[in-house]
Parts: structure tokens; C-alpha cells; sequence
């Protein structure tokens, strides 16, 4: 369900289109167009071992378990090329993401790339500022230079491709009691691999025209 404001915004309109506008692109690998989210991980552990399914009867997972803490998964995913990058950390910093973004920028896949466009949301740890908090001033401007980041609004995290993406992860994957860290790690990279020999990609149809329409009450109202 989308997450719209009330009241005619301006600003999330403008942004909107900023990212609409983005999708629209034509595939170019000099260029390429990913999205980027994050979503914290409960990690738990069992009590007492699960009983496997058998003849007659389904699987039976205790009540009781126990609580390990969180990780963070983060997800980057080039909707065009139908290729996905899975990655866990213990936090979800400003540096944290600043070493995400090193991590995508130095990626043999993008070796030959001008700029990468990054759409993420507006959280106030995706900036590059971020990049000076985490590396020396000659690494930080060199990553900045091959970023264009393109923000979704506020209330527009539903603009990110990224976020079906991580919530494909969820269903698929990690919707399930996980101990580790490690563990989740095991399981997205296994399915990150499933997805990307499918070349699975994001068949994304909402456009700038779709939005002129179906959220005309947002637009502001021109008077002369």
C-alpha cells in the first residue's frame, strides 16, 4: 500500500518525479541505474530443536526462544540488469553505509562505470558526508565523484526498487527463526545467487504520467 501525505506537497512531488524521471533511463552500463535499502534482522535462536515434518504430521517448532540480538541486511539491486548484491552488518551506521557504497563502487561490475546512480531513501545516514565520516578526504571525494545519489521522498519509500526487492528476500529467505548473523549471510547468498543466474529482474510500470494522475491531489494547484 503506498504511504502518501495528505496535503499537496511539493517537495514530495518534485522528488518523485526526480525518481520516476531516473527509472525511465535507458540501460547504459557506463551509467547504471541501483537501488539500495536496509532492514534490521532479529536474530533467534530455538529453546528446543524443531521436530521435522514426517507422515501425517507437519513440522512442529516450539513457542519458547531466545533473543540474539539484530543484524542489519542490505540490499543493492540493478532492476535493468536483473542483478542483486546481499550483504549483512551488525549496525546500520552512517559508516556503515559509507563502507556499503565503497563495496558497490570498487565492484568489478562497475570497474568501467562514469557514475552509478544510487537511489536510496532519505535517511539521514545516506549522504555523502557519511563517506568523510568513514574514509581519508582522497577516498571519500573519489567515491563521491562516481555516486549520483536520487532520494525517494518522505512517506516514498515505495518508490525505491529495492524495497520489493528486500521484501522478496524476507518472504523467500529469512521469514523463519535465524540464530546468526553467519547464518543469514549463508541464506542470502544462496538465494542472491538462485536470483541472479535468473537474471531476475524489476518490471517497474508506475511512470510520471501514472503520477499526474492518480496523485493529482498532490500536485499543488496553479493560480494566476
Amino acid at each position: 500500500m503506498w504511504c502518501i501525505p495528505p496535503q499537496q506537497d511539493a517537495p514530495f512531488v518534485a522528488q518523485m518525479e526526480q525518481v520516476l524521471e531516473v527509472y525511465k533511463r535507458p540501460y547504459d552500463p557506463r551509467r547504471p541505474v541501483v537501488g539500495m535499502d536496509e532492514q534490521s534482522k532479529q536474530l533467534i535462536s530455538e529453546v528446543i530443536r524443531p521436530l521435522p515434518p514426517a507422515p501425517g504430521r507437519t513440522e512442529r517448532i516450539d513457542h519458547e526462544y531466545v533473543r540474539e540480538g539484530q543484524c542489519t541486511v542490505w540490499m543493492f539491486v540493478e532492476p535493468l540488469a536483473g542483478w542483486r548484491s546481499v550483504r549483512t552488518t551488525d549496525r546500520r551506521t552512517a559508516v556503515d553505509w559509507a563502507h556499503q557504497v565503497q563495496q558497490l563502487v570498487n565492484d568489478r561490475r562497475y570497474a568501467k562505470a562514469e557514475r552509478i546512480t544510487l537511489v536510496c531513501d532519505n535517511l539521514n545516514t545516506h549522504t555523502l558526508a557519511a563517506l568523510y565520516q568513514a574514509f581519508e578526504p582522497g577516498e571519500a571525494l573519489r567515491l563521491a565523484h562516481r555516486l549520483e545519489l536520487v532520494y525517494t521522498p518522505k512517506h516514498g519509500s515505495w518508490l525505491n526498487v529495492a524495497e520489493p526487492e528486500l521484501s522478496v528476500l524476507t518472504r523467500q529467505c529469512l521469514d523463519q527463526r535465524i540464530a546468526t548473523r553467519k547464518e543469514i549471510g549463508q541464506q542470502a547468498r544462496t538465494w542472491t545467487r538462485r536470483r541472479n543466474r535468473k537474471q531476475a529482474g524489476v518490471d517497474w510500470q508506475f511512470t510520471t504520467d501514472n503520477a499526474r494522475i492518480k496523485l493529482k491531489r498532490l500536485y499543488p494547484k496553479i493560480t494566476q
